[in-house]
């Protein structure tokens, strides 16, 4: 049986950060926004939709007790209506996607919405702790470091410059800002109200179209310190011992945005469609998950790829669209060079370093983003893949109906 998208929506990006537009919106607002849009665009009976997944990657305070039953309470949905919340790190929004079509291709569920949250200014990125980086007995062996640290390393490893990661973060923005104006997302985006309707935010928040190279080598290594002062360069090192030492290339400008948002998909078989007078505008292919060694951790997005393109039948040169999530400048540039990929194909409206990273919505955000960009430009299939904490890769691969 084939999992159908029929519809993908998300909420602008704000500035995760106090003085951020969505500051004041609560995650569960964010989500509840989008439900409704959902029903109101398709003419939902709820009582057809029977689960929510979402992902949220710090399930704390307003994220935590399950935010997606919540979520799916608040919006005035059916009781009928399940909900579930995920957390594989940065992937999770996509992971609550491929979740949803593999439950509609298994024959078990009918019609799901999926998708994620976060709210990185109410809720803070680590808050809500975890063994693997607070526990030494725990963080030793297993040769931890941070992220930003494993982005420096691979940088350094494959031989990727400063200048390569500011030219690459520079496009980002030039990219995200022209699709912007053009009105590239306006598709999917749903502007966030206040309770009087007023508009908070409809537009993402953090583009700055006047970045360049020469203003972003102006800014410090946000990771140097840490490394050196902290102990994770040694322990890279100790890992990778072909590093002399480490390259500390990234930082605010060429890492991803902290920012605040959300995105959903509605998925389901083409029997519910029919029933429910649905348009399918893509069908999921194929998508898989990856583990990779974890010190250098961001290098899960080519594996992840490979695999869910071979599952597919399909070579990287038969898919027209990439989005690979820009955690950092060097995880798309590494991953164009292993999979031999200009370029032109690959995050061709900007990215995450222009736009930033919610961390657990990122995923399906980028998703819906390609399938617009096909429809836009009259294509056929595209992959959205992302690299995950503790070195995990996923991805997903789409084809226009």
């Amino acid at each position: 049986m084939e999992a159908y998208i029929y519809d993908a929506v998300r909420t602008p990006r704000g500035k995760g950060k106090k003085d951020g537009s969505l500051h004041e919106v609560p995650p569960v607002n964010l989500v509840t926004t989008l439900i409704q849009a959902l029903v109101e665009r398709n003419r939902l009976d709820t009582d057809k939709v029977e689960d929510v997944i979402l992902g949220c990657v710090t399930q704390i305070m307003e994220q935590g007790s399950n935010v997606a039953k919540t979520c799916a309470q608040a919006a005035g949905m059916s009781d009928k209506v399940a909900g579930v919340t995920l957390n594989r790190f940065c992937a999770s929004g996509l992971e609550a996607v491929n979740q949803a079509a593999a439950y509609v291709m298994s024959g078990m569920v009918d019609l799901i919405m999926a998708g994620g949250v976060e709210s990185m200014s109410r809720c803070e990125m680590a808050s809500d702790g975890g063994s693997w980086y607070m526990d030494p007995q725990i963080a030793f062996p297993g040769y931890f470091i941070p992220q930003g640290i494993s982005a420096d390393l691979i940088a350094t490893k494959f031989g990727y410059s400063r200048r390569d990661c500011d030219e690459f973060a520079a496009e980002s923005h030039r990219r995200a800002a022209h699709a912007r104006d053009n009105g590239y997302f306006d598709k999917s985006i749903v502007p966030v109200k206040d309770v009087n309707g007023l508009t908070i935010l409809d537009k993402d928040e953090t583009i700055r179209p006047g970045t360049t190279p020469e203003k972003l080598a102006e800014l410090n290594p946000s990771f140097e310190m840490m490394g050196q002062m902290g102990g994770f360069d040694a322990v890279a090192i100790q890992r990778y011992p072909e590093c002399e030492s480490i390259s500390h290339v990234h930082h605010a400008g060429n890492s991803s945005g902290i920012v605040d948002g959300a995105a959903l998909m509605l998925i389901g078989n083409e029997k519910i469609g029919k029933e429910l007078g649905l348009k399918p505008r893509a069908r999921f292919l194929a998508f898989a998950v990856t583990g990779t060694e974890p010190t250098i951790m961001l290098e899960g997005p080519a594996p992840a790829s490979r695999k869910a393109l071979q599952r597919a039948g399909l070579k990287p040169e038969d898919v027209d669209l990439y989005e690979v999530n820009e955690a950092f400048a060097v995880v798309p540039l590494r991953f164009m060079q292993e999979l031999g990929l200009s370029h032109d194909k690959v995050n061709v409206n900007g990215g995450a370093i222009a736009m930033g990273h919610p961390l657990g919505a990122t995923g399906c955000m980028i998703l819906g983003t390609a399938l617009d960009e096909l429809e836009r430009t009259d294509k056929r299939r595209a992959l959205a893949t992302l690299c995950v904490g503790g070195g995990m890769g996923i991805a997903a691969v789409i084809e226009r109906v």
